[in-house]
């Protein structure tokens, strides 16, 4: 969105009856609670940033959280520099598996609620292309019984709390089972996908030194089986000076529906089976885990060097779920939670925390895509989904292809569709409302991520939602946009900018999620670097964003590190994919603008780069269309020095594009490409960008066009 316009967006949605909803209610018990009168958003956001303290204990007595200790008030040293990573509810002893699986009384003593009743339906298992009949469901009854036998024979070879398990796997229930079994008993539990390369995987195991890995022996995807069990031994290979690593577990997958599989395994691994024998029962016995003990690692999707080893805490984990759920998100015990994810994404273990509520968890293996665009529409419908997460590429997928979702499924239970990942675009809320889904289901853009395992902006049931951008500020977050000018030292106190004009994204006051730590070595520098090296006592984030004066939303510009300066005007890359995905929709499947500045150049130049759809060709008069379209849409200064055409554009393994690899290699830089690329061998191309003399070249090819 260009920041010029300052007009008032287009109101898309507002909730029929706001007061009937859990951020309302939650909103007069605070006020009750406080003394004070917090008469709307802004005055609970203010109070909950103001009084960070009283806002997180009402958040820990109003939920049914299980929890064991004496709860600490203040539970926070409000007075603590956010850089010091100060400790919350100090003393409480707070299990996550024992969270999902349970709730918890007035005194947080574990319960089985009628949410999570025995026969409740707690799983819904979908692999892609498969009937109706085969979808498998788990109830609550079966899911704590599985984790029971699992955690027990966890116990039985020997894992301890503090030690790391890994899983290489899809989003299915033995998965989960691994995930909440290793947390009941302290463990610390990692995941990543099956599609991700040996090497990456290995950066990550090799930096965490897990006791055990879980693999599974097949995937699906796109209608193919892709045999793992050569990759499984490549792994084990790369294991081997790694002191604490015993040994890998095979999980069946494809065969899993009928109990088998694995059955020519490599010798080098023990099967799933194999490994539950050790179990005598499925009790269940909880580790006693205080609030703040390690129980997760996730790994930042940096383009280049090994992936970050974020650490994050059960507690923290929990009670941000509670807050962004059910008061942003609106998740209760009778919703149905699609989350379209990987088990290598953040985005999965947001799917996992529909169960703290007792909602039903939806896990979907395979391509979103397969067999015909409209099957994942249609499983909405179908199971009654009411919570649907996806991405801005999933959607504009379903555009493009004109799949209309309310015409090709019953959408009536649907009431929240989350997006996230990338940056979603002002035409595709418009189509989303204007053509593909019911007007009143709320379309929620969320942003925040793997730093943080939540959100720093996402949707709001109480307010209306506008064109573009995302709704709200996260509750009990101190968000500030602050100028991105820095003192020659590299370091500035910071300084508050207005609304409606771009900065960076910072986070001013402790919130209980941040991660604890990060492994590996020289973690603590590495962490420190991450948020606080940009501005003195403030969290940066690494986004570029801007508050609308009017409307209150926040509007997201791109990554912070690749925002672009020419001429001393600042904007970022989302202003620029806006405008072509808006005027260019049916030759130009794909872009990525970044900035040019060698050691020899006085100022930055962009650059941009167009993926064309089939059936169409890169020609200098597009290239002048799309620079006059930059030019008309948001300002002269805006315009590339540059357009060219590329074969592929470089995304990670969750399908983000990335570009500050391709910046530094236009700006004159060799990198080695994290592993975290799913195509790292097309940052090649782009070396040649490197030299005048071959922007020179290229640039006279393409006028001769």
């Amino acid at each position: 969105m260009p920041i010029e316009r300052m007009d008032t967006p287009r109101m898309l949605w507002e909730h029929p009856n706001p007061q009937s909803t859990e951020m309302w209610r939650f909103k007069q018990s605070m006020a009750k609670k406080s003394g004070q009168e917090l008469q709307d958003y802004d005055a609970l956001h203010a109070y909950s940033t103001a009084h960070r303290s009283d806002f997180w204990l009402h958040i820990f007595e109003y939920f049914p959280i299980v929890y064991g200790g004496d709860v600490p008030i203040p539970c926070v040293d409000e007075a603590s520099r956010i850089d010091t990573i100060p400790t919350w509810f100090r003393g409480v002893r707070l299990n996550f598996a024992q969270n999902i699986l349970f709730s918890g009384d007035s005194l947080g003593r574990p319960w089985i609620s009628p949410a999570k009743a025995d026969d409740k339906i707690a799983i819904t298992e979908v692999i892609e292309g498969k009937a109706p009949k085969q979808i498998r469901h788990t109830t609550w009854k079966e899911l704590r019984s599985q984790v029971g036998r699992a955690s027990n024979a966890m116990r039985a070879h020997g894992i301890q709390k503090g030690d790391r398990i890994a899983v290489v796997a899809s989003n299915q229930l033995n998965t989960l089972i691994v995930f909440l079994a290793t947390t009941a008993i302290g463990a610390i539990f990692s995941s990543s996908s099956t599609d991700m390369g040996v090497k990456g995987i290995l950066d990550r195991l090799t930096q965490i030194k897990p006791t055990y890995l879980f693999m599974e022996d097949h995937a699906t995807y796109n209608g193919r089986t892709i045999n793992l069990l050569g990759k499984m031994r490549q792994i084990a290979i790369g294991m081997r000076d790694v002191a604490e690593f015993k040994d890998i577990i095979c999980l069946p997958r494809l065969y899993g529906w009928q109990g088998k599989g694995g059955e020519n395994r490599p010798k080098i691994v023990l099967s799933w089976e194999e490994f539950l024998s050790a179990s005598r029962t499925d009790k269940l016995v909880f580790e006693d885990t205080l609030f703040s003990d390690p129980f997760l690692v996730v790994y930042s999707s940096g383009t280049t060097g090994q992936p970050k080893c974020i650490v994050h805490s059960g507690g923290a984990v929990v009670i941000s779920g509670w807050k962004e759920c059910v008061l942003h998100r609106s998740l209760g015990p009778n919703s149905i939670q699609l989350q379209y994810t990987t088990t290598g994404w953040i985005m999965y273990l947001i799917s996992v925390q529909a169960l703290l509520f007792g909602a039903r968890m939806v896990m979907y293996d395979g391509s979103p895509l397969y067999p015909n665009p409209a099957d994942l529409i249609n499983l909405l419908g179908q199971l009654r989904v009411t919570h649907f997460g996806t991405s801005p590429g999933y959607l504009r997928t379903l555009k493009e292809n004109s799949v209309v979702p309310k015409l090709v499924a019953d959408l009536r239970c649907l009431e929240v569709l989350t997006s996230t990942g990338m940056l979603l675009s002002e035409q595709l809320f418009q189509w989303f409302y204007d053509e593909a889904f019911p007007k009143r289901v709320q379309l929620d853009n969320i942003s925040g991520g793997t730093d943080l395992a939540g959100c720093f902006f996402l949707g709001n049931p109480i307010l209306p939602l506008y064109l573009g951008g995302c709704q709200s500020i996260s509750l009990g977050m101190a968000v500030k946009v602050f100028n991105q000018e820095t003192e020659e030292s590299g370091m500035a106190k910071g300084q508050e900018i207005e609304d409606g004009l771009p900065g960076e994204l910072v986070c001013v006051e402790a919130f209980p999620n941040m991660p604890i730590k990060f492994m590996g070595d020289g973690g603590s520098q590495r962490y420190f670097n991450s948020y606080f090296s940009r501005f003195d006592n403030a969290w940066t984030h690494g986004d570029f964003i801007m508050r609308h004066p009017i409307t209150k939303q926040i509007f997201l510009l791109g990554r912070s590190d690749g925002v672009l300066n020419p001429s001393g005007v600042r904007f970022g890359s989302g202003e620029i994919y806006s405008v072509i995905e808006a005027t260019f929709p049916d030759r130009i499947a794909d872009s990525l603008c970044v900035g040019q500045r060698r050691p020899q150049d006085p100022d930055e130049r962009v650059i941009l780069f167009l993926l064309m759809k089939p059936g169409h060709v890169f020609t200098s008069a597009l290239a002048r269309e799309v620079k006059e379209s930059i030019r008309q849409a948001t300002s002269a200064r805006h315009v590339p020095t540059f357009v060219f055409e590329t074969k592929e554009i470089p995304i990670t393994i969750n399908s983000k594009k990335v570009e500050l690899p391709v910046k530094q290699i236009v700006s004159g830089m060799t990198i080695r490409p994290s592993s975290t690329l799913a195509n790292p061998q097309c940052l090649g191309f782009f070396y040649q960008f490197a030299e005048d003399k071959n922007l020179v070249q290229l640039e006279f090819q393409k006028a001769s066009l």
